[in-house]
């Protein structure tokens, strides 16, 4: 049994939920984010980012409900795969993951609530913009039209994928939209 968990290989993801994946994170980490949005371009901001993706796409994976809930399972699993080992390279030793990987699921689980609450507020985003506020841009300043700007991209986002077939997310293709630029 232990040298059965010893030498126990990695999970394989298939090539949809891979797909997907990679298609979050590299929406994820588009410049315009980082300047024009004036997320912070350190390895919090680009985290938050990935939340922010991955909780508009979990978010429609779950309105699936049955059909797609070892698929979006299976995607969890890979984002916080990639994430323990992405702390691994920045030097975070074991002791150091069993403190911060539950961390960050409780950051993802409260962003989902925060984020869930903002959009459906009759308030023209001022509570979303909040949420950002405090979640993506950690209260650090920020531009009101940045605020603006990121609370219109999260309801484009969700537009697009409320719009979006799962079958096409279950194949691993995805449009997130493209993020508007200072020129548009």
């Amino acid at each position: 049994m232990f040298l059965t968990k010893l030498f126990k290989t990695k999970p394989a993801y298939s090539e949809e939920v891979q797909a997907l994946y990679i298609a979050m994170v590299n929406q994820s980490r588009l410049p315009v984010f980082y300047s024009d949005f004036e997320v912070a371009d350190t390895v919090e901001g680009r985290f938050d980012m990935i939340l922010l993706h991955a909780y508009a796409l979990f978010r429609k994976l779950k309105a699936g409900g049955e059909a797609t809930e070892e698929f979006a399972q299976s995607l969890w699993d890979l984002m916080f795969a990639d994430m323990d080992q992405n702390l691994r390279e920045l030097g975070v030793g074991d002791m150091g993951l069993a403190r911060r990987v539950p961390r960050m699921a409780e950051a993802f689980y409260g962003r989902i609530t925060v984020y869930e609450e903002g959009l459906n507020a009759q308030d023209e985003d001022a509570l979303l913009k909040s949420a950002l506020d405090r979640n993506l841009y950690l209260k650090t300043p920020v531009s009101d039209e940045s605020l603006t700007k990121m609370a219109q991209y999260l309801r484009d986002i969700i537009t697009n994928l409320d719009n979006a077939d799962l079958n096409d997310l279950q194949k691993g293709e995805i449009q997130f939209g493209t993020p508007p630029s200072k020129e548009t």
